[in-house]
């Protein structure tokens, strides 16, 4: 059985789109993984912290692939399905087209709200109380609902795929993408600088958009509305 592409696009995208990653939490986490007494934590804090940062997104795609396939499936709302599908597909397009930089007006790095992550704050002070070790998985299921652009069209793309264990896949790729550089993030903030982490936006920006051009040939294809290969 050959792999579906989406995979292979949503760990790409994770793997570049990661330097936002680090910018946005990579200090957080590290600042986390420190002991009372100021000692860093060891390499189980970070395994057990991205396993569980993984766990929620594919929990997340199971959920939103659920979702997807009622509405795909449900005849009655056959029709405003197809419309859904194909808009989202065509904004997935340009947010990914806009963060590669080829207009300003839809950008993935603009899409994060504040009001999520001021309740999340609350939760992680009361788990920073914890020993890092006994807080890192929780902490790790908490900040996979940290806002995110990139996160948003990996979820928006998992309820497209209809199935629920497809979502799961998408989301389960785009959290292995971005294991490298959070695993490392120390080494990594270090190696990342400002014009590298902007190419790497711009290359995540452009997967995003062929992502969101492959559904839209599959929706299309699904209604008839072009021909097979």
């Amino acid at each position: 059985m050959s792999l579906d592409p989406l995979y292979t696009l949503a760990f790409t995208t994770a793997l570049f789109g990661s330097g936002h990653c680090i910018g946005m939490c990579g200090g957080l986490v590290t600042a986390l993984g420190l002991s009372p007494d100021g000692r860093r934590a060891g390499i189980s804090f970070h395994l057990l912290y991205n396993l569980g940062r993984t766990m929620t997104y594919t929990l997340i795609g199971l959920a939103v692939g659920w979702a997807g396939s009622a509405l795909v499936y449900k005849q009655s709302l056959h029709a405003i399905t197809r419309y859904l599908l194909l808009g989202s597909d065509l904004l997935v397009i340009l947010a990914g087209l806009g963060t590669a930089g080829l207009f300003a007006s839809i950008n993935l790095m603009q899409l994060e709200f504040a009001a999520p992550i001021s309740r999340m704050t609350k939760a992680t002070r009361i788990l920073h109380r914890l020993p890092p070790s006994a807080a890192a998985l929780p902490l790790g299921i908490l900040f996979g609902f940290l806002p995110c652009g990139f996160l948003y069209a990996m979820i928006l793309t998992a309820a497209q795929s209809a199935d629920m264990l497809r979502g799961a896949g998408i989301m389960l790729s785009f959290g292995l993408g971005t294991l490298p550089a959070l695993f490392f993030v120390g080494n990594a903030a270090r190696m990342l600088g400002a014009s590298k982490r902007v190419w790497m936006f711009r290359i995540a920006g452009a997967l995003v958009a062929l992502m969101g051009g492959w559904n839209l040939y599959r929706h299309l294809r699904m209604f008839a509305l072009v021909g097979g290969m």
